[in-house]
């Protein structure tokens, strides 16, 4: 019998949600190209060499991400000491949904693009192959 959690990925998605801000890839790609926003994908690598990427976005795997964004860590990268908007988005959106969530706690100013990798392909932006 499997135990039952306090609080499973659909809350923990429905609070994210009520917390943070989405925007549709178009609102995404229109930051990006006035150089207000730096796109960040948390997505897998294998995922990128599968599928590719969004021009100019910076890769930041999920599991690391926290540790990338604070000054005070050894891993920190300086790309997120700038004063941008960062955009998170993974392949469908429910992990950026999650760590734009934690993004916000730790301060950062983030929002998450809504239906990640495969909404920004369907509303026919543009996709590179990863580097």
């Amino acid at each position: 019998m499997v135990r039952p959690l306090k609080v499973g990925y659909r809350k923990l998605m429905e609070d994210a949600a009520a917390q943070v801000r989405s925007i549709s890839p178009e609102e995404a790609a229109g930051l990006a190209a006035q150089g207000r926003a730096v796109i960040v994908d948390i997505r897998d690598v294998r995922e990128l060499e599968r599928e590719g990427r969004i021009p100019g976005s910076f890769h930041a795997p999920r599991g690391m991400l926290e540790f990338w964004v604070d000054p005070e860590c050894p891993y920190f990268k300086p790309v997120f000491g700038e004063d941008k908007t960062f955009v998170l988005h993974c392949a469908s959106g429910w992990r950026s949904l999650l760590a734009t969530r934690q993004l916000q706690v730790m301060g950062l100013d983030v929002v998450d693009m809504k239906g990640g990798f495969a909404a920004w392909k369907a509303a026919g932006q543009p996709v590179e192959p990863k580097a």
